[in-house]
């Protein structure tokens, strides 16, 4: 069985010293991504300065407009601005949100916020995105190690200078709900698994919410399990989760953990406006997929991605057939 982290912190893990260290770096990463598959990384070089000036940057998005932020609507690119548009399989309701999805390469043509509107965004968006890319391709060259691949391997698998390139950034804010029961349940984000390779979460002091489902031995169904550990919010560490992308692409060795924005509903849950950044992993489009052992089928990136989605949305369709029923 795998250890149980309920109600235990999740690993902490310092970058310093990068190079010299790799090797212990390594072997910390491979224990976290076989057991709980979240970790939180210190150290990392990205200073709270600069995180600062991106949440402020994605503040003062999310306060245009809803009329200018729909000049660029969400695609299914996984680009583009969206408000409770995200319906989750496991809760059949959208969540009580807002993002704006954003990438490097040529999907984001045209879904750059004008700079009349908010000048410096895109510079500003794109400087931060190249340093938590320098981030994920530190533990990336980990993760190759610790399954045997060239340490370079998904480096290039996730080459963000590329125009096929689908690493995705994602700015969010949480609306703020009521803090005296209405008879609803307000999900802030539902239980569900990352599909992309590897994802580093921003978040701010004091904004918590963050649960995850640790020890499942695989992530196969949207269902939700019944213990959950609080995740701290802190401004200058990086909470990282293993995608179902890289628990495939070690043949099921490291885990895809189920984790959410839990729905406010006692005392010491945060209600108010809450903000965070997701940066996503994503292969590029051409990128060969196998593990090691070669358990599953070689597939692309892009075919890897529009599968996930077919399945997530295969899903959805489910749980609202299952709630209906419900209603009948």
């Amino acid at each position: 069985m795998p250890e149980r982290y309920t109600n235990r912190p999740i690993p902490r893990i310092s970058l310093s010293n990068f190079d010299s260290r790799i090797d212990e770096i390594t072997s910390e990463l491979i224990h976290a991504a076989e057991s709980p598959g979240f970790f939180t990384v210190t150290d990392h070089g990205i200073t709270i300065p600069e995180i600062e000036t991106m949440f402020s940057t994605a503040v003062a998005f999310f306060n245009l407009p809803d009329t200018i932020k729909a000049s660029v609507p969400w695609n299914p690119n996984n680009v583009g601005w969206e408000t409770k548009s995200q319906v989750r399989p496991s809760t059949g309701q959208p969540d009580t949100k807002e993002s704006y999805q954003l990438q490097f390469g040529e999907n984001m043509e045209g879904m750059w916020l004008d700079d009349a509107h908010l000048p410096g965004f895109e510079a500003t968006a794109l400087a931060f995105m190249h340093r938590v890319q320098g981030v994920s391709e530190m533990l990336m060259r980990c993760f190759a190690r610790g399954l045997g691949f060239d340490e370079e391997f998904f480096i290039k698998c996730h080459d963000v200078s590329r125009a096929n390139e689908q690493t995705t950034m994602r700015l969010l804010h949480y609306y703020a709900l009521p803090e005296r029961p209405d008879g609803n349940t307000y999900h802030r984000a539902g239980a569900h698994a990352d599909w992309d390779f590897l994802t580093l979460l921003f978040q701010k002091d004091g904004q918590s919410g963050l649960e995850i489902c640790p020890g499942r031995e695989a992530v196969t169904e949207f269902g939700i399990g019944d213990e959950w550990t609080r995740v701290e919010a802190r401004t200058g560490e990086i909470v990282c989760n293993i995608g179902d992308l890289l628990m495939s692409w070690s043949d099921d060795r490291f885990k895809s953990t189920f984790h959410r924005v839990k729905a406010p509903s006692e005392p010491g849950d945060y209600f108010g406006d809450r903000y965070s950044i997701a940066y996503f992993n994503q292969p590029c489009k051409d990128a060969l997929i196998q593990g090691p052992g070669k358990k599953y089928p070689l597939v692309t990136g892009e075919e890897f991605n529009a599968r996930a989605m077919q399945r997530n949305f295969a899903a959805l369709q489910a749980k609202l057939k299952e709630i209906e029923g419900k209603s009948d």
